[in-house]
């Protein structure tokens, strides 16, 4: 990938960023946040990745179904904000990866934790 489209992919996902805190639609949980945006080439499409920390599941496929149905006014604020005209047609996907090491750290955490060396006071 080109030193321009990941500058594109950085600059659209700080722009989202900053539309998602300002959004006041409330099915969007506070929790929210952008993992990362992938543009193709040709900036026709861009998928992006919305992070939500929450226990359960339907809070975060009910902001990531919310911010879908919001892609409209999302895209103009992005090209209002960013001033460029050829705006992509965004997707928003569930990003698990936070969930996922939080999960696996906790596996990590209950093997060792009956660990003679964890457990030992160091000198």
């Amino acid at each position: 990938m080109s030193i321009r489209y990941q500058r594109m992919n950085e600059e659209i996902k700080k722009t989202l960023s900053e539309i998602l805190r300002e959004l006041k639609d409330p099915r969007v949980s506070p929790l929210a946040s952008i993992m990362g945006v992938e543009v193709t080439n040709d900036l026709k499409h861009a998928k992006v990745k919305v992070s939500v920390y929450d226990k359960e599941q339907e809070p975060r496929e009910q902001t990531v179904a919310a911010l879908n149905k919001a892609e409209g006014f999302i895209a103009r604020e992005v090209g209002r904000r960013m001033q460029i005209r050829a705006l992509p047609k965004f997707k928003f996907l569930l990003d698990d990866s936070i969930e996922y090491s939080v999960h696996i750290s906790g596996i990590l955490r209950e093997l060792h934790k009956d660990d003679p060396e964890e457990t030992a006071p160091e000198e």
